[in-house]
């Protein structure tokens, strides 16, 4: 009689979880390899975009784009959203509309937003931020046009931040050119009025930064060592108004009260209510009295500059300003000493400091080394409002390096941190997209 052989289920479970641990021991032993491909082909890809990047930004250097130019303003967002069109992204040019009551919504009209978006086919959504707008005045261009020195490309705003923009552009370029959409969505949004607050745009950046999964912002990347950032400073400005009695300078100067000789006495009094070490500062940046040249000044006013690390070092600031208010030297003057606080400080979470830890090992694929900074610089950025009701993680610092932002005549970034700083966004871009950074 045949006999029919014994099947063990027990066995045949055996052999398919040994087939899955084969399975299994084979991916990872292929991994490193895999990824290897990977980032050579992103460094190759990355090299080759290094002369484009250059002349992207002397486009951009090449249009004059002040927070109030707002011809320039949206002739620079013109071309960007053109540039995004180009890469296969969804493009939308979005009016910047303060909210009546924000004090920073007094001026001239704000310049347009550039938001991309575009779809792909992996697990999370990843945004990236810059912005378009500059310090400068119309007319300062013509005094320092794009130039290549050695190492160093000079133009008025190239550092901040239109080496920033230019990063983003080619980011999703050499994305497009790598045929890489292993994201769930990436987004773009390109701003014009950071430099003075960000109130046109402040409520669709919080917006984005809980729709996303992580916001890469594009502010410089570092002077001498490359580097991104875990925190930003809030801002918040001072404005001094002091109010005299106007009299004739030569006739008569005693029967006046003068308002500039009080605004100069809060001022100095004033100057080092900053504490540096615990990140707290105040600059007085404009001042104004007087018409006439014999006459004297019944009113002066004057603006500072305030960078802190919380709250609660502004309102020390605060308190001890109306206290200064309080003194005056000369009498029967007035004086208001009015804090206006705007964009909050950038404070990162968990998910911030993996994004940080994982951009350090990307850079290292390449023998780079980036540091990661804990504490404020004292600059302010978008990334705090990203960051207000983050979704996931934001990190700051991925634009260019350089130095001289907001001089006159030395604003420059290093030619030699395009492809590092380009291989690293686009390679964050698609990891994160991938789900490999874990929070």
């Amino acid at each position: 009689m045949a006999m029919t052989p014994h099947r063990s289920p027990w066995l045949a479970r055996a052999r398919t979880s040994w087939a899955r641990v084969l399975l299994w021991l084979a991916a990872a032993a292929l991994a490193p390899a895999a990824a290897a491909q990977t980032a050579a082909a992103v460094r190759a890809a990355a090299d080759q975009q290094q002369a484009a990047v250059l002349e992207t930004l002397k486009t951009l250097v090449g249009i004059e784009s002040g927070s109030r130019d707002v011809e320039g303003l949206t002739r620079i967002a013109e071309l960007a959203a053109a540039r995004l069109l180009a890469a296969g992204m969804t493009v939308e040019v979005l009016p910047s509309r303060p909210p009546g009551f924000d004090p920073r919504a007094r001026g001239s009209e704000r310049g347009p937003m550039v938001r991309g978006t575009l779809r792909g086919t992996g697990e999370r959504k990843v945004l990236l931020i810059a912005h378009l707008d500059t310090v400068y005045p119309r007319g300062m261009g013509e005094k320092q046009p794009f130039r290549v020195e050695g190492d160093r490309a000079y133009g008025l705003g190239i550092s901040d931040d239109k080496g920033g923009v230019a990063l983003v552009l080619h980011t999703v370029e050499l994305l497009r050119v790598l045929g890489h959409t292993g994201f769930a969505e990436l987004g773009v949004l390109l701003n014009a009025d950071e430099e003075i607050g960000s109130a046109g745009s402040a409520a669709l950046l919080t917006q984005l930064g809980s729709e996303y999964d992580a916001v890469l912002s594009f502010e410089g990347g570092g002077v001498d060592i490359d580097a991104v950032r875990l925190a930003t400073s809030s801002t918040a400005s001072v404005e001094l108004r002091v109010t005299g009695r106007a009299s004739h300078a030569g006739a008569n100067p005693e029967g006046g009260r003068n308002a500039l000789v009080e605004l100069a006495h809060q001022i100095l009094k004033t100057r080092d209510y900053g504490e540096p070490g615990v990140g707290l500062k105040i600059n007085w940046t404009i001042a104004r009295s007087g018409e006439v040249g014999n006459v004297i000044p019944a009113l002066a006013m004057a603006h500072g500059d305030v960078r802190a690390e919380n709250a609660a070092d502004l309102d020390r600031l605060e308190a001890r300003l109306a206290e200064a208010a309080r003194d005056r030297l000369i009498p029967d003057t007035t004086v208001e000493m009015r804090m206006r606080r705007g964009r909050p400080a950038f404070r990162a979470n968990a998910a911030s400091r993996a994004l940080a830890v994982h951009a350090q090992a990307v850079f290292g694929e390449i023998g780079r080394t980036l540091d990661v900074r804990e504490r404020s610089a004292g600059g302010g950025t978008d990334a705090a409002y990203a960051a207000m009701r983050a979704r996931g993680g934001v990190l700051e610092g991925f634009g260019l390096r350089g130095a001289g932002s907001h001089s006159n005549d030395r604003e420059y970034i290093f030619v030699s941190s395009i492809v590092p700083r380009l291989y690293l966004a686009t390679r964050m871009v698609m990891d994160i997209g991938a789900g490999k950074v874990s929070w």
